[in-house]
C-alpha cells in the first residue's frame, strides 16, 4: 500500500508523544513493505521565502517537511490562525510534490492540528481517510470545554471524527470517550494500543536501596498530569519513609504553579525540578529512581509508562485512561484512582515497603513490552484497518454539541 501520513509532529520537530508515536509507526509500516510518506513541518519560525520545502528519505520513511506559510502566527498567541496557516502548506505542498504520482491508497491524520489538509488531500486523491484521534480537548478539560478557543478545537476533533473513513484511538477508554463525545454516527473505530522500541531502552534490575527513595515524575508539567497530586501526597510518604524525595523531569505551563504548590505543602527542599531530559537523561534517572509515580488525571495511553518498564523502573500510576490498561495493579506496578493523593501515598508506600515485589513487577511490566506493545505489532494491526478503509457515503453532520459548566475551583487554568 502506498500510505500518506499527515501530521503536524516528525523528528526533528517533536512536541511530546505524539511525534514519537508517529515516527516509530511510519518507520514499521514501512518495514512491512509499505510505502510511507509523512507530510509535515519543519520547526517554527522556518520561513517558506528562505526555507524550500524537504523531500528525503529517512530510515525508509520519504518526509516531506513544510516551512510556514505564512509565518506570522505563534502557536501560543493565535493557535488557530497558526493552524490554518500551516494546514495551507500542507496542502499546497502535498498537490504540488504528489499531484503527478501514484495517489495514495489511504491517508492517515494524527489528531486535530492536520484535520484540514488531511481531509481536503484524502478528497483530491480519492483515499479513505484514517485518523488517529491522542486526545480530545474535552478531556484534557475534565470532560468539557469552557473558554473560545476550547470550543473551536473541541469542534474541529467533532469534525475530523465524523469526516473520516475510519478512527484509531490508543485506548479502549480513549475510545469510549471519542464515540461519547462525537457520536452517534462514527465511522468503525479501532483500539491500537502505543508501543515502544524496547532496545532504545535499556533494561537495569533494582538495587538494593541504603538510603531514602527516590520518586520520579516524568512527563508534560501540566494540570492534567496531576504533578500536583503528587506534591500534595509526599508529605504522608515521607512520614512512612523518611527522607523522600521527588525528581520531576519535564517542562510545561504549571511548573511556576508546581513550585507554588511544592512551597505550599512544606516539601520544596524534597522536590528537584530537573527540567526537560532527553532519552539519556530520562534513563539514567529511571536507572537510579526507586519507583516512577505517574498520578494523571487525565491520559490517553501514557506512553513513558511503557518507556520507564522497558528500564526496569517499578510503576506506581494513576488508573486514569490508557494507564489503567498499560499497568496492572498487583501484576506490573501498583495503581491508584486519579484525583487521589491519599490513594497515591499509599500505592507509593506500599511499592517502597517491599522491594522484592517491587522488583518482581516491574520485571513482569518489562516482559510484557515483548507479548503486547512492539512497534511491528502495532504497525500490522494499523496496517489491517488501512487495507479495511472504505471511504463512507457523504452525508449531513449538522453541529457538534458543545460540553460548558464552570470551571473546577482548584484549577489553575481558569
Amino acid at each position: 500500500m502506498r500510505v500518506l501520513v499527515v501530521s503536524w509532529e516528525y523528528p526533528p520537530v517533536v512536541v511530546g508523544g505524539l511525534g514519537r508515536h508517529v515516527h516509530h509507526l511510519a518507520e514499521a509500516v514501512a518495514e512491512l513493505g509499505h510505502d510511507v510518506i509523512v507530510l509535515t513541518r519543519q520547526p517554527s519560525g522556518t520561513d517558506s521565502t528562505t526555507h524550500p520545502t524537504t523531500d528525503t528519505v529517512v530510515n525508509g520513511v520519504r518526509v516531506i517537511a513544510v516551512a510556514e506559510d505564512p509565518p506570522a502566527f505563534d502557536f501560543g498567541a493565535d493557535m488557530m490562525a497558526w493552524t490554518l496557516a500551516m494546514g495551507h502548506s500542507f496542502v499546497r505542498a502535498g498537490l504540488q510534490i504528489l499531484r503527478d504520482e501514484p495517489r495514495p491508497d489511504v491517508v492517515h491524520a494524527h489528531d486535530w492540528l492536520v484535520a484540514h489538509p488531511a481531509k481536503a488531500l484524502a478528497e483530491y486523491f480519492d483515499a479513505p481517510l484514517v485518523s488517529t484521534l491522542h486526545a480530545t480537548e474535552a478531556g484534557r478539560h475534565s470532560g468539557w470545554v469552557a473558554g473560545h478557543i476550547n470550543r473551536q478545537v473541541h469542534s474541529v476533533e467533532w469534525w475530523l471524527a465524523n469526516a473520516s473513513d475510519a478512527l484509531i484511538t490508543c485506548s479502549a477508554s480513549m475510545r469510549d470517550e471519542v464515540a461519547t463525545l462525537f457520536g452517534p454516527q462514527l465511522p468503525p473505530i479501532t483500539v491500537i494500543h502505543n508501543g515502544i522500541d524496547v532496545g532504545t531502552w535499556s533494561f537495569t534490575p533494582r538495587a538494593a536501596r541504603t538510603g531514602p527513595a527516590e520518586l520520579l515524575f516524568a512527563g508534560r508539567l501540566e494540570y492534567e498530569k496531576g504533578v500536583q497530586d503528587l506534591i500534595e501526597a509526599l508529605p504522608a510518604i515521607r512520614r512512612r519513609h523518611p527522607g523522600t524525595t521527588v525528581t520531576i523531569a519535564g517542562d510545561g505551563t504549571q511548573n511556576h504553579w508546581l513550585h507554588e504548590q511544592a512551597h505550599l505543602h512544606g516539601v520544596t527542599d524534597a522536590v528537584d525540578f530537573a527540567g526537560q531530559q532527553d532519552r539519556d537523561g530520562l534513563m539514567k534517572l529511571m536507572h537510579r529512581c526507586d519507583a516512577i509515580v505517574l498520578p494523571s488525571r487525565y491520559e490517553p495511553f501514557g506512553i513513558v509508562a511503557l518507556e520507564a518498564a522497558a528500564t526496569g523502573i517499578p510503576l506506581v500510576t494513576s488508573t486514569a485512561g490508557g494507564l489503567g490498561e498499560a499497568v496492572t495493579d498487583g501484576v506490573t506496578g501498583w495503581t491508584f484512582e486519579p484525583f487521589d493523593p491519599v490513594g497515591l501515598a499509599t500505592a507509593v508506600c506500599a511499592a517502597l515497603d517491599d522491594p522484592e515485589a517491587a522488583a518482581a513487577r516491574a520485571l513482569r511490566g518489562r516482559e510484557r513490552l515483548d507479548e503486547e506493545f512492539t512497534w511491528r505489532a502495532i504497525a500490522k494491526r494499523t496496517a489491517d484497518v488501512y487495507r479495511e478503509a472504505v471511504k463512507q457515503p457523504t452525508r449531513p453532520l449538522g453541529r457538534p454539541v458543545i460540553p460548558m459548566r464552570p470551571m473546577p475551583e482548584r484549577d489553575p487554568m481558569q
